[in-house]
């Protein structure tokens, strides 16, 4: 439009008519245009405006698509986290139920024994208070410890009662540690107080009260205490009777060993430095020379040689003895060279070198052995002062047993008659032929009162039955019960009692085989060897294969039998070394043998039970010299 005015001022006047009226014209069409470009202008731009939005939406939607996936992904992520961690919820939680279902399944179990066990003890109390009062016996309840407690007669004062607070009704008496431990079934603990024995008012002596059951370790020690109580007889034996016997006094050498220098080889002893001259025997001949079993020999001049023998007295001014395979010599000349050079001393044996006159060879105590018997006889004895062997008597009770034969109507093969008496014999007793007195009370009672020997052992009747008498006779004859019942299984209701009046000591064993044995090794073995004079038991310990269930409260003796695998070494114990481990056998119920008669020991399983690789102690067995805790047996 500027451009169009310029023009318009360049035109002629004449002519600037109808160019105004053109330029007027072209104004009119550019303003037209201008509103026209105006008008278009703006729908460009919203256009414009518009496409932006629309994309700047479809990226708006699509950052929200993709936030709502994220979301939808770590939904699904956290869903599955949790689901993991419900399950091991779940787990941990069917664990805990399975645990405490365990333990709470062990506890009935306990419990349902603990109830059986004193079900039973009240059972037992009341059949004997029954019996006692068809008798006019009373039972009292005033069981004492074990540990410190004085032991007391069963034969109390006329006046009819053992303490104060006595009760006089009968009934069952109340565990009196309930929780921590487990009463007798079969008798009262060792110090229990007893009832009045009636014995100055003319009435039948009462039982003494059930207390707590010995723990097994404190009953044999009991015993052990029991047998070292007195000064042992001892005499003079010939040394071909002293086997099995034990030292009652030390072995003191009574000569020098050797008691004079004597030759360790045969060959040749010589004086001085090699060659030698060969010079003839005793006999004149060169062929002998000096023989075992004569006077002193002439002394030997320096740069001889003479034949000797083995044990040969050695004469003065000799150098040493060579041996035949170590010299050679000139026949023509009579000439010995020895083949090795010669050491002063060589192969003879000086005078004392194995002991002096007086010195101590064995201990007092020591097992006489046959290797004892050589030293002594070396050492110059011909007889030896020893500890005379316990006596034992063995009273065999019950009215069921068969000396021969198969079982019938009742009636049953006595096991512990023909065993008791060879185990006590290989204990180092000496033992009577077992006497059968059956279920008799007063040929129990004689028994025990005429006998004069150091030990009786009683099998069966030590329990509460209508027939069990032991209890009923202790009383009656006033002995002291040292232990009465032993925490251990088999075997608990085994007792040991002394007679009045210095009598034989009394071990009462329970009728089953397993738990006779079982007294036999907790209170007749150490209570022998304590009256034989023997040093106590040492303690042996090897590991245990496989896991041994336990008693919840008492210790159990299990047969083993010792096993060494490859590599282990068979001849060291526990606390010295490897000594293989120990399997438990089957067959260990109290009235079974079939597994002790294959054992090499019983191991001592505390309560509770031992788990595989645990050590136990390991008792030996009398006759067990093979296996690798023992050191022999010759009883």
């Amino acid at each position: 439009m500027v451009e169009a005015t310029r023009a318009a001022r360049e035109i002629p006047p004449e002519d600037k008519g109808g160019v105004a009226e053109q330029t007027r014209a072209a104004e009119e069409s550019n303003a037209a245009e201008v509103v026209v470009a105006v008008e278009q202008a703006p729908a460009a731009e919203q256009a414009s405006v518009a496409e932006r939005a629309r994309a700047a939406e479809q990226a708006h939607a699509a950052d929200m698509a993709r936030a709502v996936e994220q979301v939808r992904v770590a939904e699904v992520a956290r869903a599955a986290e949790q689901a993991r961690a419900a399950e091991r919820t779940r787990g941990v939680e069917e664990a805990r139920l399975a645990e405490e279902g365990r333990l709470a399944e062990e506890a009935r179990a306990a419990e349902e024994v603990r109830i059986a066990e004193q079900a039973r003890v009240a059972e037992e109390d009341r059949a004997v208070d029954e019996a006692l009062a068809l008798v006019g016996g009373r039972v009292s309840a005033q069981p004492q410890p074990l540990a410190g407690a004085t032991t007391r007669s069963l034969q109390q004062s006329s006046d009819g009662r053992a303490g104060q607070d006595a009760d006089p009704s009968p009934g069952p008496v109340p565990d009196p540690t309930p929780g921590s431990g487990r009463r007798s079934a079969h008798g009262p603990g060792c110090g229990a107080a007893a009832r009045n024995s009636g014995h100055s008012s003319g009435q039948t002596p009462a039982r003494v009260p059930r207390g707590d059951a010995a723990v097994w370790s404190e009953a044999r020690a009991r015993a052990a205490q029991a047998g070292r109580g007195g000064s042992p007889r001892t005499q003079r034996v010939a040394l071909d009777l002293a086997l099995g016997h034990v030292l009652a006094e030390p072995v003191t050498a009574l000569t020098d060993l050797p008691s004079f220098d004597t030759s360790a080889m045969d060959g040749w002893v010589v004086a001085g430095p090699g060659p030698w001259t060969v010079r003839a025997g005793e006999d004149g001949t060169p062929g002998l020379g000096i023989l075992a079993g004569h006077s002193a020999p002439a002394p030997l001049p320096d740069g001889d040689a003479i034949r000797i023998a083995t044990g040969a007295r050695i004469p003065a001014n000799a150098t040493a003895v060579i041996r035949h395979e170590h010299a050679h010599t000139d026949e023509g000349k009579r000439l010995l060279y020895a083949q090795h050079q010669v050491v002063p001393g060589q192969d003879i044996r000086p005078r004392g070198q194995e002991c002096r006159s007086g010195e101590q060879l064995l201990p007092a105590g020591t097992l006489v052995t046959p290797a004892v018997l050589g030293l002594s006889a070396a050492a110059g004895y011909d007889e030896l002062v020893t500890v005379l062997r316990p006596r034992v008597d063995v009273l065999v009770l019950g009215d069921e047993l068969l000396t021969a034969g198969l079982p019938y109507d009742g009636l049953i093969r006595d096991a512990l008659g023909p065993m008791i008496g060879p185990w006590l014999r290989a204990l180092g007793a000496e033992v009577s032929a077992p006497r059968r007195l059956g279920d008799d009370a007063e040929a129990l009672r004689h028994a025990l009162t005429t006998s004069d020997a150091d030990l009786v052992i009683t099998t069966g009747g030590t329990a509460a039955g209508p027939v069990d008498h032991v209890h009923p006779v202790l009383a009656k004859t006033g002995a002291e019960l040292l232990v009465d019942g032993v925490a251990v299984r088999p075997g608990h209701p085994m007792l040991l009692a002394r007679l009045p009046s210095g009598g034989p000591y009394l071990v009462g064993l329970p009728g089953n085989p397993l738990a006779a044995v079982s007294g036999l090794l907790t209170l007749a073995e150490p209570l022998l060897r304590g009256l034989a004079g023997r040093p106590p038991e040492e303690t042996r310990r090897v590991v245990v294969r496989d896991e041994v269930h336990g008693h919840p409260h008492d210790t159990r003796l299990v047969p083993v039998v010792h096993r060494v695998a490859a590599g282990e070494g068979a001849g060291r114990a526990a606390g010295g070394g490897d000594a293989g481990h120990v399997v438990p056998l089957h067959y260990n119920g109290p009235a079974m043998l079939r597994g002790i008669a294959a054992a090499d020991g019983l191991a001592v399983v505390p309560p509770g039970g031992a788990r595989s690789g645990d050590e136990l102690r390991i008792l030996e067995l009398p006759w067990g010299s093979a296996t690798p805790w023992t050191g022999g047996c010759f009883t």
